[in-house]
């Protein structure tokens, strides 16, 4: 049999038999729901849902606009947003996001990495060097504006920021040096 209590300050207790307790404020804009189990159950003012998973030591929130987060014990935070794309904040620091057509990993040192959907990838370093890779190449560019970038076919190409231009055939043989005039 379940058992209502009304207290003075006008919150609402209500104990049902296997042990759950619904805690209403006087206002009734928050309830905290404590389960038989451990786990508590929070709806807040401004409409969050938080719910912790005492097992599992592990918070799940939902927010009114539809954000949805998970916070796990290593401190792990996952955020699902309603357009589909996902967030994961990992503890070291490193941040994934998924997006429709991308994923972006940002990592604590600064380095950035993009994969497209159909496989192309940049990465750009901390030094200011950045690399992109596609089916058809892989090309690094250095600060000063120089870059090299090797072909699928094993073909390479440097374009020096001096205007000097090198390109090298599968075996490694120069088959043009044009230097800037």
């Amino acid at each position: 049999m379940k058992v209502e209590q009304t207290l003075s300050d006008g919150r609402m207790i209500v104990t049902f038999p296997n042990g759950t307790r619904k805690e209403t404020s006087a206002d009734k804009k928050m309830t905290v729901i404590k389960f038989y189990n451990g786990d508590v159950k929070k709806i807040k003012p401004d409409q969050r849902v938080i719910y912790y998973f005492s097992d599992a030591q592990t918070t799940y929130t939902t927010y009114p606009d539809g954000v949805e987060t998970v916070q796990f014990p290593n401190k792990q935070i996952e955020k699902f947003y309603p357009d589909g794309s996902k967030e994961t904040v990992f503890p070291d620091g490193t941040v994934t996001r998924l997006k429709p057509g991308c994923e972006e990993t940002v990592f604590p040192d600064g380095t950035i990495i993009s994969v497209e959907r159909n496989g192309d990838k940049t990465i750009v370093l901390s030094n200011g060097q950045k690399e992109i890779h596609t089916a058809q190449f892989k090309r690094r560019e250095f600060p000063d504006g120089t870059s090299k970038t090797v072909y699928c076919n094993g073909c390479q190409e440097t374009k020096y920021s001096s205007g000097r231009v090198k390109v090298k055939d599968q075996t490694g043989k120069v088959i043009l040096d044009q230097k800037q005039k």
